[in-house]
Formats: structure tokens, C-alpha cells, sequence
């Protein structure tokens, strides 16, 4: 084997005349007539090479047996295509490489689906061969991008005095939300370490330190249900700061989200410098705290109205707001069923609508309702005639989520989601804590280490559902990017929220003891975020799923079809970790 001169796709019209010796897989082969063509691919692209048999006899005969993703050396000289033969669609299409030598390298099976672009193959296939898959260009082009987010982002963090710490991958298991990966200690039989779900404690710990500036690629792990935008292992932008407040991370974080939007990619950024929205703002307009902001269609609420109306389902109901969608009110039966039957798989009871037409107000709930009770609802729904209007009964947290969803499938309906559109926002001020009812304690809206306002501290001792936390998401286009906080870094402050978490003092010592006690030497008020990198390359590339930027992903499932994991180990391995396996009973 030669030594490589050139890559597939970087040969041009400057290298005609020039000897190369080009390494690459088969893409496709073609005879026409006596004349043999190999399309010869490497991860910059594909080139034309040709061999004539009067010329190449050797040569000739070594390329008749050649197949796909044959894994081929070609050395030959770089000409010009014959007038007429040109590819426009190709880097390389002026150009082709006469072949006078072919060492074949490797030969290969056929594969199981076509190594090209846009294939249907289901998506299991693709990641038990998730090698060949990755071979495509397509794939290629996601990993690339997201390599270029990532050096993107250590280059601007480092313009900015940040320093790249990388913390440990076996810590103490301290559940922060969702269920710890477990590794058991063979050096210490009973004892596991944790994978880490977030650098959360360490990164703080680190502002004790003093590095003032920190930031790492991390690699988080969370046993949790996988969906489409969750992995049990993931990766973040993880960074954290001393003395600051949510500003000062929002001014950090800002102009390195469009600088990787504007630069990586040909998105528009519709709002600059992006909004922010409480919470409570973004689940009265929008129903959720990640809001699509693309389009209007905000949430009204008619409660004080139906309150006072003989319709029961209005008058019974703790909460009634809707939706206006202009120019739906031709929608036919089927259509409102449609969105009915949506409305009742987001959680709710039913829907009503009301169509303002040419022709006057039209529901099926006008029975029951007064053309003074309609005319008052129209108005607060600043609605007029074409528009259509979607009424949603019950709690207030059924009433958002229903609402949401319903605003979701009409911007989609409509059009209003265009993929080439970013809408960031920040949400700030969520509450502190969440009433968990099934288990009748508070739990962290966020982590346990979110500072609370300091003027809702006294809340905590009489009323912990009204205090704001000093938390704050990265939002765009319905998805949620990125999340901080500033944290707390007073131990009697930290101490009485996990009291509130209704975490014993045992407890309390045995997960975050060492953590309590950095607090009492000299602890500086600090705070930080995690910007997601699967998410957002993700939404650079207009993917449905991480999965297609993520090099070796599990399924929707969490198993790995490629090595089959997880799988069992040999019972030797269990015994050196003190470990028997315990099988459920029917």
C-alpha cells in the first residue's frame, strides 16, 4: 500500500495532469462498453476513475472483479471528462482519474441496505449495522456538523477565560431526578459507584475551588424511559461561573447559541436578542414552559365567563381557556372530531369549538350556551369571521397541556413551523418546588441545589409552592436546549430545602454530606447551565430523534443492536463482584 496523496473529493480541475494515489470504498461500478468505471468514495466525497484494458491490461483485470464497497488503492492521472460527461451535481464532476494501477485492499459482503442517501431501511437494521450506516453521506455530514459545534463551542468558551475541567465518570450514587447507572466495586463488596447524571455537585465544588470559570464536553448517564430526544447517555455543554447573576449566564450563552446557528447553519434567528418569559407568562400564553414562539395563537381564558353560564361543563370546571385558529372555521365534522380525539389522548375530557362564519357564530354547544354567553367568549378570543375557536375545560394543568398540544397540531396544520425558523427564548422564575400528590411531599422543580429569590426565603418556612426559584431554560421551537440556575451556596439554606425534599439528616449526610461541608469554607454565590449537544445539532439538522447525531445511539428501547447490549456476563464476573442474579417470580 501506497501513501495517500489526495482524497476522493478534494481532486479537481487544478490537479489535472498530476499522478494521484487516491484509498476508498467501491461506491459503484459500471462497464460501458470495454471501458470500466469505479466510483471510488472517502469521507470528503466521491471521484470518477476509469481504466481502459489497451491501456491498463493489468489493471482492467483487477477492476472486473471488483464489487461494492470493495475497499480499493487507485493510482492514475487526473484528466479532464470528456465534453458532455461533466456532473455539475459533484465536487469532483470535471474531472476523472485514468487508472493505471488497483491494489484491492479488502473486499466486502454485500450489504443489507444501499450504502447512499435517503433510504427507507428500517431504523434497527441501520443501527445493527450502524458502521455502514455511518458510511452514507448523510451521516457523515451530521457527525462533521456536530464536530464543529463542539469545537465551536471550546474555542468561545475559551475566548472567554473558561477553563475545561473533566470530572470523574465513577461518582457516589446521589439521585438528582432520575435513577443512578449503578457500578458495583469489586475491591469493595456492596459498594457502587454511580455514573454521573450531571456534573452538578462537582462543578460547584469546583467554584469553591476557585477556578471561577469552568466548562467541560460532558457525558451524562440517566436511567430513565428513552424517547425521542433522550438517550441514557447524552452530552452537554456544561459550564458554571463565580459572583453572577442569571444575566451574566444569559450573556455567556446568547451569543455562542447564533454564532453556531449563523454560522453552522442557514437558519434564521427570528428574535434577537432572545425574549424571556417567566414561567407563569409562558404557561398562561402557551400552556407549556417550552414554548413554540414561531407563531401567535395565544391562550385566552374565559373562566370568569363561564362561571356565570348554565353550561355545566363551564360552570363545574376549576379552569376554561382556548385557542383562536384563524381561518378554520370551514373545518367539517370530521375534522373537529379529529382534534376532539386529540384533545381526549392529551388528557382531557372533550373540547368545544366555535366557528365564526359568514353566516354567524356556530357550535355544537350552542344549546347551552346564551348568544350573549358566545359573543362575550368570541370577544375575549378576539376572534372574527374564518376563525375557529377551541375551548378546553378542567385543571389548570390539563387545561395547559391540552391547550399546548392543540396549539402544536394547528401550527403544523397551518404551516406556522418552519423548520428554517428559530425562536429562542429564556423561561425564567420557575417554582422552586412541585407538589408530588401520589407520594403527598414536595419535590425539585429543577435540582436540589437551585437558589431560591431571596426575598421568597421566608416562604420556605410558610408557603414553599410560592417560591421562585432562580432557574432558567434555553427554549427554541417547542424544545427545551438548555437548563441552569444559580445555585445555592449557603449550607443552612440548602439544608432546609432538603428538609423540604423530605430527606432525613441520615440522608442528608450520606448523599451530600461532603458537598454541605465545602459550603462552610468559604462557598462563593455561583451559578451555570448545560446547553444540550444532541438537541441542538439535532435541530440544526431538522431530525426527528438524537438518535441521527449520535455516533453508536440506542434504540427507542435503550438496547444497542449492534453488540447486543445489555447482555449477560459470565457468572465469574458476578461472583469476583459479590453480585447473584435474582429472578423474578411468576
Amino acid at each position: 500500500m501506497e501513501r495517500r496523496t489526495k482524497y476522493c473529493g478534494e481532486v479537481n480541475e487544478a490537479d489535472i495532469g498530476k499522478s494521484v494515489v487516491l484509498q476508498g470504498w467501491v461506491n459503484s461500478v459500471r462497464d460501458h462498453g470495454g471501458l470500466i468505471f469505479i466510483d471510488l468514495r472517502d469521507r470528503a466525497g466521491v471521484v470518477q476513475t476509469v481504466v481502459d484494458p489497451q491501456a491498463q491490461p493489468e489493471a482492467f483485470k483487477t477492476a472486473e472483479s471488483v464489487r461494492d464497497q470493495y475497499v480499493l488503492e487507485i493510482a492514475g492521472e487526473v484528466v479532464r471528462r470528456p465534453a458532455g460527461t461533466e456532473n455539475p451535481n459533484i465536487s469532483t464532476g470535471q474531472v476523472e482519474v485514468r487508472i493505471s494501477r488497483i491494489e484491492i485492499l479488502n473486499t466486502s459482503l454485500t450489504p443489507p441496505f444501499p450504502i447512499e442517501d435517503g433510504i427507507t431501511t428500517d431504523e434497527n437494521i441501520r443501527l445493527k449495522y450502524r458502521y455502514l450506516d455511518l458510511r452514507r453521506p448523510e451521516m457523515q455530514w451530521r457527525l462533521f456538523l456536530r464536530h464543529r459545534v463542539v469545537k465551536m463551542m471550546r474555542d468561545y468558551m475559551d475566548s472567554l477565560g473558561f477553563v475545561e475541567v473533566e470530572t470523574p465518570i465513577l461518582i457516589k450514587s446521589t439521585p438528582e431526578g432520575a435513577r443512578d447507572y449503578l457500578v458495583p466495586s469489586r475491591l469493595y463488596p456492596g459498594c457502587f459507584y454511580a455514573l454521573p447524571q450531571s456534573p452538578q455537585q462537582l462543578k460547584q465544588l469546583l467554584m469553591v475551588a476557585g477556578f471561577d470559570k469552568y466548562f467541560q464536553i460532558a457525558r451524562c448517564f440517566r436511567d430513565e424511559d428513552p424517547r425521542a430526544d433522550r438517550q441514557p447517555e447524552f452530552t452537554q455543554l456544561d459550564l458554571e461561573m463565580s459572583f453572577v447573576r442569571k444575566e451574566d449566564i444569559f450573556e455567556v450563552v446568547e451569543p455562542l447559541i447564533i454564532q453556531i446557528v449563523e454560522t453552522l447553519s442557514d437558519k434564521k434567528i427570528l428574535y434577537k436578542p432572545f425574549p424571556r418569559l417567566t414561567y407563569q407568562e409562558s404557561m398562561d400564553r402557551y400552556g407549556t414552559d417550552k414554548p413554540d414562539l414561531r407563531f401567535g395563537m395565544e391562550i385566552f381564558d374565559v373562566t370568569d365567563i363561564a362561571k356565570t353560564c348554565e353550561f355545566q361543563v363551564f360552570r363545574n370546571a376549576e379552569q376554561v381557556r382556548g385557542i383562536k385558529v384563524e381561518g378554520c372555521a370551514d373545518y367539517s365534522r370530521g375534522q373537529i372530531d379529529d382534534l376532539t380525539n386529540l384533545a381526549k389522548k392529551l388528557g382531557g375530557k372533550g373540547l368545544v369549538t366555535i366557528a365564526i362564519t359568514p353566516a354567524g357564530i356556530k357550535s355544537p354547544s350552542s344549546k347551552f350556551l346564551t348568544e350573549g354567553e358566545m359573543q362575550a367568549i368570541v370577544e375575549r378570543a378576539g376572534a372574527s369571521v374564518g376563525d375557529l375557536i377551541m375551548i378546553v375545560a378542567d385543571k389548570p394543568k390539563i387545561t395547559a397541556a391540552v391547550l399546548a398540544g392543540l396549539r402544536l397540531e394547528m401550527g403544523n396544520r397551518l404551516g406556522l413551523r418552519d423548520k428554517n425558523v428559530h425562536a429562542w427564548a429564556w423561561i425564567t422564575d420557575f417554582p422552586l418546588f412541585e407538589w408530588n400528590e401520589e407520594e403527598g411531599r414536595w419535590d425539585s422543580s429543577h435540582h436540589p441545589f437551585t437558589m431560591p429569590y431571596e426575598e421568597d426565603l421566608h416562604l420556605l418556612d410558610t408557603d414553599p409552592g410560592k417560591v421562585r426559584s432562580q432557574a432558567y431554560d434555553l427554549v427554541c421551537n417547542g424544545n427545551e436546549l438548555a437548563s441552569g440556575s444559580i445555585r445555592i451556596h449557603r449550607r443552612d439554606i440548602q439544608d432546609k430545602v432538603f428538609r423540604l425534599l423530605n430527606l432525613s439528616e441520615e440522608q442528608i449526610q450520606a448523599r451530600f454530606g461532603h458537598m454541605l461541608e465545602a459550603f462552610e469554607y468559604g462557598a462563593p454565590p455561583h451559578g451555570g447551565i448545560a446547553p444540550g449537544v444532541d438537541r441542538l445539532v439535532t435541530l440544526l439538522t431538522d431530525d426527528e430523534t438524537i438518535r441521527q447525531v449520535i455516533a453508536f445511539p440506542k434504540t427507542a428501547s435503550g438496547i444497542d443492536p449492534m453488540t447486543n447490549a445489555p447482555s449477560p456476563v459470565d457468572e465469574d464476573q458476578l461472583k469476583e463482584l459479590h453480585i447473584r442474579i435474582v429472578k423474578d417470580e411468576d
